[in-house]
């Protein structure tokens, strides 16, 4: 009896422990997910990493494409190199905007009209001579007609201009004639040294021309004149009675006060 009340009391536990376990787990039904949360503030900054190993490719040297891939940071800027040679000129730009006036100039300087003409005036002459006879050799050359006169230091009737206004001049001569003709340039201030100039005719029929000029430093009375002479002509040339014609020029460049 005592025996078949413990086996009671042992299969009434066992009905018992089955419940017990089903009220601990059998609670009520799941809610719903929650909705999602709003997003975090970042994180610090991490520290810097330490220096990689250089780059290799099979331990043998980069080219050049993958070093340039592997571009480093920019370095300090490095020392100016020498200066370069010297380029070509470029082209001419446009013109510029024209600028601002000048200052005036300073009052020019009245002329007196008590001053010596002579200083005032450029003396000048050219005379022609036209004829059909053959200037005569060695002797002075004169003319017929006068052109310009200036200060009437030129006489055309003797052949001389004298110097009236020291200073630097030039002379030239130029002739035509169908036969060969030789004239020299003679002056106080040349002396023995005469400039002789000589045009030798070989065509008859044509005219020829001879030229002849210099530069002079006159004082004042010197003369200047020019003169026929012997040299290459003809005993012909000077029985010709064709016409010829000389025109004699001179003028003052400068004076010696300028």
């Amino acid at each position: 009896m005592g025996e078949y009340y413990g086996l009671a009391v042992v299969a009434c536990l066992v009905l018992l422990l089955p419940i017990g376990h089903c009220d601990v787990r059998c609670g009520g039904i799941d809610g719903q997910p929650g909705h999602a949360g709003t997003p975090g503030r970042d994180g610090w900054p991490g520290v810097k990493g330490d220096k990689g190993e250089p780059a290799v490719v099979d331990n043998e040297p980069l080219d050049v494409a993958t070093m340039l891939r592997l571009k480093g940071e920019m370095g300090s800027r490095g020392l100016q190199g020498p200066m370069g040679p010297k380029g070509y000129s470029g082209d001419l730009g446009p013109m510029g905007l024209p600028g601002n006036p000048g200052q005036p100039g300073r009052g020019g300087e009245a002329i007196s009209h008590n001053a010596d003409s002579s200083q005032q005036t450029h003396s000048a002459f050219s005379v022609i001579r036209n004829t059909n006879i053959y200037p005569p050799y060695n002797q002075v050359v004169t003319y017929q007609k006068t052109v310009v006169n200036t200060l009437g230091d030129f006489n055309a009737v003797t052949g001389y201009f004298t110097c009236r206004v020291p200073g630097v001049y030039y002379f030239v001569f130029h002739s035509g004639a169908k036969v060969s003709m030789c004239l020299r340039l003679a002056s106080d201030v040349l002396g023995e040294n005469k400039l002789g100039f000589c045009n030798r005719s070989y065509n008859t029929n044509l005219n020829q021309v001879l030229s002849g000029g210099a530069v002079l430093q006159l004082a004042s009375r010197q003369k200047v004149w020019l003169e026929s002479f012997r040299d290459v002509q003809t005993s012909s040339d000077q029985q010709d009675l064709r016409e010829k014609e000389i025109i004699f020029n001179g003028f003052l460049l400068f004076s010696n006060a300028e």
